[in-house]
């Protein structure tokens, strides 16, 4: 069975296809791997090839695309860190506990 043949344009690209591309291509594209090739109304085109199961893509390659790909990774990268909020409650009734057994010990010395 032959494979769909696709070029996709940067405006063009899905979600789907940007997760897929970013993951094979998670450091960016090696020079090695860019198909240059000219179109057919003579303009030199720079693409990077991917292949999944049905389909054979060519990315058009553009300031655009890597800035697009930037942004996805970044959003990937800006997971929130979460801080349980029982752990700093346990924390701040552990020293409240502490500071009132001090002060019930300086009373007794007191009296």
């Amino acid at each position: 069975m032959d494979k769909n043949r696709l070029i996709i344009d940067y405006n063009n690209i899905t979600p789907e296809l940007l997760a897929i591309l970013t993951d094979k291509y998670p450091e960016g594209f090696d020079p090695g791997v860019i198909i240059t090739y000219t179109n057919a109304k003579g303009e030199l085109v720079r693409a990077v090839p991917l292949e999944t199961e049905d389909t054979k893509y060519l990315f058009k390659i553009s300031v655009e695309l890597q800035n697009k790909v930037d942004r996805y990774l970044d959003d990937l990268d800006a997971v929130p860190t979460v801080v349980p909020v029982d752990a700093e409650l346990d924390d701040e009734s552990d020293d409240d506990d502490e500071s009132e057994k001090a002060s019930t010990e300086d009373e007794d010395l007191e009296e």
